[in-house]
């Protein structure tokens, strides 16, 4: 059998959870029985089924699963979750053989489900598209690993490389393809973070108005609480944490959280506190600045466009390995990797 082959297949169901399993791992599941594959499923929500649980249900003879493979793109969980364990449920229904792209380096699961897999008899393979596996779900290794979220740094640039005019106003550097392509992004990911002058300036919403999606966790960094609280960003769209110096407070889908503001990393500990797996930096210039002073990014995505300021708030600089590029329209999407991550 080409395991490959249905393990891609594994991981392109995998990849339909995105923005939508958060704490937990995007999964996709396939299950063959004699080169055809009968079953499939992938991990839809967070708190319900997972990929093993939906593609095992979409069977329609069950007696045929004692002859099957099921191809997984994370190990199989060991652990009573919100869900019951599924190496249990794979073992209960007697599957010949289970096909793992990679090991799940959650404590409670970490090579327990394989070892009970493998104490039932079934035969394991691990490692097939395993780096494949890994980066489809870098958010949830980076979390589980480094104790941190995802940090995606995002800004649009002039071609001449400033970020705002003097007056801080940066509307519009980008085109509006570009922007709903940010909307999409938001989506995606767990939380946005801007810092005060941003918010004083901009008064973001955050919110992805221009596609279908939830809204992510609104995070401003404003250290001696200057924001007014008539800005958009206190309205009820989206919950919304406020890292300051000051207070510790929860109203509505507001929160205080006090913190090291002077600390990025300070600030993704608070933000891991909450099981936020990722967030995208959208600025300004002084808050990404930080985060690109201290190392402390995994990504950077950023839009040059043809605009011109002549003078203005200069962009950031980046140094990191540029590992895709595409335009869109006028714009140039540049995204790079941080090769010290």
């Amino acid at each position: 059998m080409d395991d490959s082959r249905y393990m891609q297949r594994a991981l392109a169901l995998a990849e339909l959870g995105r923005g939508h399993v958060s704490p937990n791992p995007m999964v996709g599941c396939v299950i063959v029985h004699r080169e055809k594959i009968i079953g499939e499923g992938y991990h839809q929500k967070y708190g319900e089924a997972h990929a093993e649980v939906n593609a095992i249900a979409s069977v329609k003879d069950h007696s045929l699963l004692t002859e099957c493979t099921a191809y997984v793109t994370l190990e199989p969980c060991a652990h009573q979750g919100k869900t019951p364990p599924c190496a249990d449920l794979l073992i209960e229904k007697k599957l010949k053989r289970v096909v793992v792209a990679c090991r799940d380096p959650f404590d409670q699961v970490d090579g327990k489900g394989i070892e009970k897999l493998e104490k039932a008899g079934i035969e394991v393979t691990i490692g097939v598209l395993e780096k494949e596996a890994q980066e489809l779900n870098k958010r949830f290794f980076t979390s589980i690993q480094k104790e941190r979220p995802y940090v995606i740094l995002k800004w649009a640039q002039t071609s001449d490389r400033f970020v705002a005019r003097e007056n801080y106003d940066s509307k519009w550097i980008s085109n509006p393809y570009s922007r709903q392509l940010v909307h999409k992004w938001r989506t995606e990911e767990d939380a946005i973070l801007v810092g005060k002058n941003t918010a004083l300036h901009d008064n973001p919403s955050l919110t992805a108005r221009e596609w279908s999606g939830k809204n992510p966790f609104r995070v401003l960094l404003d250290s001696n609480l200057e924001v007014p609280k008539n800005h958009n960003l206190f309205n009820e769209e989206a919950p919304t944490l406020i890292l300051n110096s000051i207070k510790e407070e929860k109203s509505g889908n507001i929160e205080w959280i006090k913190t090291d503001m002077n600390n990025p990393w300070s600030v993704l500990r608070r933000l891991h506190e909450r099981k936020i797996q990722s967030v995208i930096i959208e600025g300004g210039s002084q808050t990404l600045n930080s985060f690109i002073n201290e190392d402390c990014w995994d990504e950077a995505r950023i839009f040059s466009s043809e605009t011109t300021f002549g003078k203005g708030i200069a962009a950031p600089e980046i140094k990191g390995e540029v590992e895709r590029e595409e335009t869109i329209f006028a714009d140039q999407l540049t995204i790079y990797r941080n090769i010290h991550g």
